[in-house]
Parts: structure tokens; sequence; C-alpha cells
């Protein structure tokens, strides 16, 4: 078994823990035994995102630590919606598109969480399973009697709702902190959860459940949240042009995926080695020093990008994008190359059919297949050695190009200028 460490000093010094209810108290049930803590993941979508990761990091040092992390799906709670955070009531999902997303969720936690190690396995929870049991009668006399109206619309997410006449909140949604708080006594009584962790926005309901153990246990249990992650230039972090970053290729490319860690302001560098990987500080300082003498290299971004996309996609994935990434940014040698990088260029640069045979005019082929808007803008750049064909650079407006020189017998792989690209495929 992992020797067991002062996790909640481990969390803390990587930057991962923004408040805690009784630090010293929970310090030292650290050092005396195993603690098993938890963290409620919303079931609204089929994939986590970037967002999600600090949580996610968070379980994932608890285990390391010889400590027993546990998620929790909500599939009850996820069939009415978390007000927290939100300025408006969230669209109600099915039972069976939240049973979809919790195996789809599950599946993404598998790449940060051991769920067979023992003794501290990783457990996944579902608090479908018992809330589904509950009567109403019952969850009201033995929970809603604990909690006064007073407490609950003086958590400060409820009561902008009810002071701004633009906006209200449904029951429905003011009923989450109870269940949330259900939860909690649930998994103390079932598992000795004692520690309860969430976003910083989660603070309320996270003391609504310690109250609740407390009183109807007479137990003393822990809290703690995570930081709201923002960049350097105050955006919230885990967000691209397109919108969320998430762990699903099917929602965002591995490629794209990759290329968000390495846009990574060299500004926000050091907060996020401590936060998204488990090296160790002596190896982040080496990293950080390595990039503060060539910060042009971007080598941190890269060891970064790498990490991640490998823990989310696998090494092959990896390896595949990070070589399209070096072909984009003229860092690859062709000899390198293979169809599978070229492949995951077609949905991430201008692609299109490769019209008519060869051999035939650079210049038709850059106009006819949109890479250039006429015939004569191609012939000008190509004058002016602004076109390069797979890796070589062309200089005469005249050139042609033979069958052979398709890479793979299917690919023409031009740069136009130092940020354009496109992609000609055959067949």
């Amino acid at each position: 078994m992992t020797e067991r460490k002062n996790a909640l000093e481990v969390l803390s010094r990587r930057g991962l823990i923004e408040w805690c209810s009784q630090p010293e108290e929970l310090s030292s049930l650290f050092e005396r035994e195993m603690v098993t803590g938890y963290v409620g993941f919303d079931p609204s979508a089929d994939s986590l995102h970037v967002g999600n990761m600090v949580p996610i990091m968070g379980l994932a040092w608890l285990q390391r630590l010889g400590h027993r992390p546990m998620a929790l799906v909500g599939g009850g709670t996820g069939l009415i919606g978390d007000p927290s955070g939100k300025t408006k009531e969230r669209q109600l999902l099915s039972e069976e598109q939240v049973v979809h997303n919790m195996g789809c969720i599950r599946g993404q936690l598998e790449r940060f969480l051991d769920f067979d190690r023992t003794p501290n396995a990783a457990l996944l929870v579902n608090n479908y399973d018992w809330l589904k049991k509950q009567g109403y009668i019952e969850f009201l006399r033995d929970t809603g009697k604990y909690f006064s109206v007073n407490y609950m619309i003086n958590r400060e997410y409820i009561r902008s709702r009810l002071e701004d006449p633009e906006k209200s909140i449904t029951y429905t949604e003011l009923s989450y902190m109870l269940l949330q708080a259900f939860d909690f006594h649930h998994l103390y009584r079932t598992q000795g959860c004692l520690l309860q962790m969430g976003g910083n926005d989660q603070q309320g309901n996270l003391i609504a459940g310690i109250d609740l153990i407390r009183k109807k246990e007479g137990v003393q249990a822990y809290a703690a949240t995570f930081p709201l992650l923002l960049t350097s230039s105050g955006q919230k972090f885990g967000k691209s042009e397109q919108g969320a970053v998430y762990l699903s290729p099917e929602r965002t490319s591995p490629y794209r995926f990759y290329q968000f860690w390495i846009n990574t302001e060299d500004a926000d560098l050091p907060k996020l080695l401590r936060m998204y990987t488990f090296w160790e500080d002596e190896e982040i300082g080496a990293l950080l020093a390595e990039q503060a003498a060539a910060p042009e290299r971007r080598t941190g971004q890269k060891r970064l990008a790498w990490d991640f996309t490998c823990r989310v996609h696998g090494e092959e994935v990896a390896k595949r994008v990070a070589r399209a990434s070096e072909l984009l940014f003229g860092e690859f040698d062709l000899s390198r190359l293979d169809a599978q990088v070229l492949e995951t260029l077609v949905d991430e640069i201008p692609t299109a059919p490769l019209p008519g045979d060869l051999p035939r005019s650079l210049a038709d082929l850059l106009a006819e297949s949109g890479a250039c808007p006429s015939k004569g803008e191609a012939k000008r750049l190509l004058k002016g050695g602004g076109v390069s064909c797979n890796g070589r650079k062309v200089e005469r407006e005249d050139a042609t190009v033979e069958l052979s020189e398709l890479l793979f017998d299917r690919y023409l792989f031009l740069r136009l200028g130092k940020k354009r690209f496109h992609l000609l495929r055959r067949g």
C-alpha cells in the first residue's frame, strides 16, 4: 500500500485548495488514518471538460497519497440540476440521458483513478441508487427538518436569484442543497466518508452536509473547495475560441486538445504545472528554468500538452497529434511522417479533393481547390516563394506536380505564407 501522507498539505501546496472547513483537524485526520473523500460530478453532458480536471486531480492525489477517492455521479440530482453559480434554471434531463452520460464519464475518470487497487481503490457511486428509494414524507421528516428556510436563502447564489426581478428560483432547485447534504450523510453512513470536496461555488452545499452529519450523528465531517481557475488575462480556464475543451474526442478533437495546452501563456505555466501534473517540485522547477532560458521553444507547454494528452487520449494518439502540430509549425522532419498524421489534419486545416489528374500545374491546383482565390494570385504567390509543397519551397510560377510527389500516393500538403495551410487529398 502507498504510504499515507497529509493530503491537505500536498493539495494546498499545489494550489488545489481554496478553502477548508477545519484545516488543522483535517490535517490530523489525514495523518492518523485513511480518509475517504468524494467529489460530485454533474452528468448534464456526455463528457467532462478541462475545467473538471481540478477536482479530478484532487481525487487522484488523494489516492496517490494513500487515501480513498470517491466520485459521485449525480444520476439523481442530475435529474434536477444544481443552481449553484447559475442565473437561470437548467434544462432537465431524461433518465436515459443521465444514464448514458454517466457511462461516458466513468470511462474518462478511469484515466486518472484506479478502481481496482486495494485497500484504497477508487469508488464510483450514483446517488440515484439511494435517492430513488426515498419517500417524500420520510425525506422531509428525516432531513428537511434540520434546515431552516432562512439558512437556505442566505446562500449568495440563492439570494441573488430571489432579489433580481428578472430571475427566479424554483422549489426544485431550492431542494438541491438538501439532496446534496443527504448524499454526504448517506456516504458517511455507508462508506465512512468524512470529506466532501467541490468547486468554490459549492461551499454552501458542502457546509449543509457537514451540519446534517453533525446534527444526526454527532460526528465532525469536513469540506474543502477547489479554486476557480482563471488565466493570467482573467478568463475562466478551460475555454478556447471554439468553447469548452472537452475530454471526449467527439466533442474536442485530440489535436485541438493538445493545441489548447500548447497555447498556454507563459505566465500561467507555473500554476498549471503544479495543478495539472504529478511531477515533483524539483522537476517542475527545472522545466520552468529551461522555459525561462528559451521561452520561444515553448518547452514547458509541449511537456504539459504531451503529458495531458497521453493521459486523456493515450500515447499513440498523443504521438500523432504532436507530430501534426510540429508539421504545421515547421518543426517536423518529413522523413518521420506517416499517413495517420495527415489524416489527423483533415478536420483541422482546410482540406479539399485533389482536382483532376496529375501531372498538373500547381497554380491550377491552388486555384481550383480554393487554396487561392484565382490562378493569377496563385502564380504571384508561387513566384514570390510563398508556397511550400510537401515541405519543399516552390519558387516557379509554372511549377507542376507529378503523381510521384504525392505523400503516400494520396496527399499534397501545402503551406501558403507562414500560417495558411491546405491539404489536398486524392481519392
